[in-house]
């Protein structure tokens, strides 16, 4: 018997419509706790610093929009802590940071549908994360124009480029550490 939560966890509501979410290949995953693990590690710093209380997570709920319903399921998502209290439920209004990993056949729903419907949900912070056999190689960042509500290209890090180790600066401080980000 299938649970209702396995269900929730393999679609995402688009415009009132269900689309299905295949399972990611394992590298996607690895790629994902990676990715988590070092933005909640950043999260935790921050904090300590003085940032308001955050949360990483990673194949979550996040509602963007209710009429129509848009309901996506983010790879990774950097966002205020919620009121668990009142049952609170992740809304884009909380989140800071999408990170959405490019699998195959993903492309255009990551880099042009998505891209639109975080910008347009008023997300500050998108990164498309791209794989190679050996992990994370590359991470396009976004930030939002509130002006246009659409995304302006910030940077790609690439981890083949020579150089200083990638810093992040907004939503957080970040160093982007490329052997935490392999296989």
């Amino acid at each position: 018997m299938v649970h209702r939560t396995e269900i929730a966890k393999a679609i995402e509501i688009v415009d009132g419509y269900v689309a299905y979410c295949p399972s990611p290949a394992p590298d996607h995953q690895t790629a994902n706790r990676r990715l988590a693990n070092l933005l909640e590690r950043y999260a935790g710093a921050a904090m300590r610093e003085g940032h308001e209380c955050l949360t990483v997570n990673t194949d979550v709920d996040l509602r963007l929009r209710d009429l129509p319903l848009l309901n996506r399921r983010p790879d990774v998502v950097l966002y205020r802590c919620l009121d668990r209290t009142r049952g609170e439920r992740l809304r884009a209004e909380h989140t800071l940071l999408v990170a959405e990993i490019v699998s195959p056949g993903s492309e255009t729903q990551h880099t042009t549908d998505k891209l639109g419907e975080y910008a347009k949900a008023g997300i500050p912070h998108y990164w498309i994360v791209r794989l190679d056999r050996t992990g994370v190689s590359v991470i396009e960042r976004y930030r939002l124009d509130r002006a246009t509500m659409l995304y302006k290209h910030t940077g790609t890090f690439m981890k083949d480029e020579i150089g200083e180790t990638p810093l992040v600066s907004n939503p957080i401080p970040i160093v982007v550490d490329w052997s935490e980000l392999e296989f």
